[in-house]
């Protein structure tokens, strides 16, 4: 068994890769690391796909040490990125940070029909726990953390002055009293069950607490001798043998939602007077029904907080929790970061309008909710931030203030002899396409990374007429499949993207689709299973534009390029065309009947890289070689569990518990009995539409009569 003094022993970055910079990398790392010392507010990585820029940014953090966020747009780059730097920073912190609903639908009132909808959401318990795994890093003191985020991170949480106030710290020798430690436990949120041990709970057994850590896979123990703490170990929580013992541990709440006693009796009170406010408000203006409706909601609310602590849409009276005062920001990701951390924003051309989108739509959908009585005006402040208050967080708002590098400019040219400017945010945004945004902000501070280290080239394009345009394409996947290589095809809808998966099955090609309705880890594991030859194709609609590394793929398809809009204009189509850039056959087919200015501009662009690159190769004696990437499965994809299998798990679970169940001993007489109550049981799941309860009842009944036969046969 390892013994440490705390779990947090690592304090500097420690990149772990077989490869060294090559190409213009080294050029790019050294120009990124000499603004970020210097004071520079905003940097642009201009690298096209396939040329390392995921290697070059974390080069960059191992060499200026600083707290990172890494921003993306969608779940599924993230979840990338995230297995990315695990793999470059094995013992560091990298942690992952996205939304930790695999469905939500929020609460909304549309007047025009007077439809009420309820909230209704599903929360993923793995992501929820790394969610916990993030913030207590970020609060541990350490400076190696990384945090791999999409955009949610610009949505409330509750404030870090109070997470930090109910950690607890244990040390060896300590002395406290084992009741003393449970109030603590109980007040960060976690509950006590001697029986079950599942997440977020706690037992007691003689001197020995066991706590089910809510952002860790691994039990703690604490063990007592009298009222001192005499040890303090981590266990497996499958064979409950011990793997480390430590000297100090620091255990963060259960919930990132934590406050005080004090704090939820003034907020309560707080409610009461608005909400008297509220009710003048609308019989002032002769609306009767809205100061009804808002009274009930409101008061019933108060009572299920008396009741159990909290309730249904909770999260609207976070203003009066956090004690904000109205119109503030909500806490938030960014603010569990130190004054230096750094900021990456990848494929920031689509993460920038994402972030600048998401306060709008939220405070449509609230003020209709205030405006005809379902919730206070306090709901308003439970949203993602304001874009200009997310500038003011990460430091964008500020002027660029860049020191002398020895009277050279920022372009890696000649070394930073003073010392690095510390306690300044500072934002890499990194695109193959910037927008006019990150320009503006970089103030002309771009450094490009156009060669790829393998010498690939940008993929040549080629347009085709839509006429028999599937047809076309089924034919070119068939090619690729004979040299075991992969396509993706990009549609312009969901169900186009779903229809051509079906085709494609009908006539034996093994294929799959991800859009938006699959869920985080699920897309995960399909884009493993492309790489690994599960699936010969992928087709999908925005999801496969960004920053997605297969190696494999040698073909990509767009059908409809010539359609106008967002997912047909230059960046899109750049974008888009760049995933089959890590192949040495690589080629872009854009199926339409003429070639639009998006097209062109897509067309031109990529030309012009292709010669860059290839004369790179000539003056280096560089053959293009195929990018060789293991296929591990990544951190995520790891937690994906297939429905019909865990069905099948669990029911084979089941039936082995039913060989150790009670009825198993009982006589005829009181298995009879059994059995009647069993089938009320069933009768009663399947009345409140609980039809999988229902279904395994109905089997152990089935079980039950069985034994029951067999007893009369004897």
């Amino acid at each position: 068994m390892q013994s440490k003094s705390s779990q947090f022993t690592i304090m500097n970055f420690e990149l772990s890769s077989p490869y060294k910079p090559t190409g213009d990398q080294p050029q790019a790392i050294e120009a990124l690391v000499s603004g970020l010392n210097a004071g520079a507010d905003a940097q642009v990585l201009l690298g096209v796909t396939g040329s390392g820029k995921t290697f070059t940014v974390a080069n960059v953090i191992a060499q200026v040490n600083r707290p990172t966020l890494i921003m993306s747009h969608n779940k599924t780059l993230a979840a990338q990125l995230y297995s990315e730097m695990k793999a470059f920073f094995p013992h560091n912190a990298v942690e992952y940070f996205v939304s930790y609903y695999d469905y939500y639908q929020p609460e909304a009132y549309i007047p025009s029909t007077d439809l009420y909808i309820e909230k209704d959401l599903s929360i993923n318990e793995e992501i929820d726990r790394l969610r916990l795994s993030a913030l207590a890093a970020l609060l541990s003191g350490r400076k190696d953390v990384i945090i791999v985020s999409s955009v949610s991170c610009i949505y409330g949480l509750g404030s870090p002055q109070d997470f930090t106030a109910n950690s607890i710290h244990i040390e060896r020798g300590q002395q406290i009293a084992m009741d003393d430690l449970l109030k603590q436990l109980v007040a960060a949120q976690y509950v006590r069950n001697d029986i079950e041990l599942a997440r977020g709970r706690f037992r007691v057994k003689g001197d020995t607490i066991d706590i089910a850590l809510a952002y860790a896979d691994y039990l703690l123990r604490v063990e007592f001798f009298g009222n001192e703490i005499d040890a303090i170990l981590t266990v497996d929580p499958i064979s409950l043998q011990p793997t480390e013992q430590f000297e100090h541990y620091n255990l963060s709440p259960a919930t990132i939602f934590c406050t005080s006693a004090d704090r939820i009796a003034a907020a309560k009170e707080q409610i009461k007077r608005d909400l008297s406010k509220q009710i003048d408000y609308f019989i002032d203006l002769g609306e009767e029904l809205y100061a009804k409706r808002i009274e009930e909601r409101v008061k019933y609310d108060l009572e299920m907080l008396d009741e159990l602590g909290y309730c249904s849409g909770v999260e609207n009276y976070s203003r009066y929790f956090d004690g904000r005062e109205p119109g503030t920001p909500p806490y938030c990701l960014l603010d569990y970061f130190p004054e230096d951390m750094l900021l990456v924003i990848d494929e920031s051309h689509v993460t920038v309008p994402q972030i600048r989108g998401m306060y709008g739509g939220d405070k449509a959908r609230k003020d209709n909710l205030v405006t005809y009585g379902f919730r206070l005006p306090a709901a308003r402040d439970n949203r993602p931030l304001r874009f200009d208050e997310f500038e003011q967080k990460v430091g964008l708002t500020n002027h660029l203030t860049v020191s002398p590098l020895n009277g050279e400019t920022l372009d890696g040219r000649g070394t930073n002899d003073q010392l690095p400017i510390t306690n300044h945010k500072s934002t890499i945004f990194v695109s193959a396409t910037p927008d006019e945004y990150e320009l503006e902000r970089s103030e002309g501070i771009v450094i490009d990374q156009l060669i790829r280290p393998t010498g690939l080239l940008d993929p040549e394009i080629e347009v085709r007429p839509t006429e028999n345009q599937v047809d076309d394409l089924m034919e070119e996947i068939r090619v690729r499949i004979s040299r075991g290589e992969r396509t993706l095809v990009t549609t312009l809808t969901k169900r186009m993207a779903e229809e051509m998966d079906e085709y494609l099955r009908r006539y034996g090609i093994k294929s799959a689709y991800i859009h938006s309705d699959i869920d985080t880890i699920e897309r995960v594991k399909i884009m493993e299973d492309l790489r690994k030859g599960a699936y010969d194709v992928l087709v999908g609609v925005n999801l496969l534009r960004e920053g997605l590394d297969l190696p494999e793929v040698s073909l990509v398809a767009i059908l409809d390029a010539d359609k106008s809009g967002f997912l047909r204009d230059q960046r899109s189509l750049t974008q888009t065309v760049g995933r089959a850039a890590r192949h040495v056959h690589g080629r872009a087919i854009l199926y339409g009947d003429r070639i639009t200015p998006a097209m062109q501009a897509t067309i031109d662009e990529t030309n012009r890289r292709r010669t860059i690159q290839m004369r790179y190769n000539e003056e280096h004696g560089i053959t293009p070689t195929a990018i060789r990437k293991d296929i591990n499965t990544s951190a995520l994809a790891g937690l994906y569990k297939d429905p019909e299998e865990e069905k099948r798990r669990l029911s084979a679970a089941i039936r082995e518990g039913w060989k150790h169940a009670e009825w198993q001993r009982m006589d005829a007489k009181a298995l009879q009995k059994a059995i009647g109550q069993k089938r009320r049981q069933m009768l009663a799941a399947a009345k409140e539409t609980d039809f999988e309860k229902a279904a395994f009842l109905r089997d152990e009944w089935i079980e039950m009569n069985n034994r029951l036969q067999a007893i009369g046969d004897l």
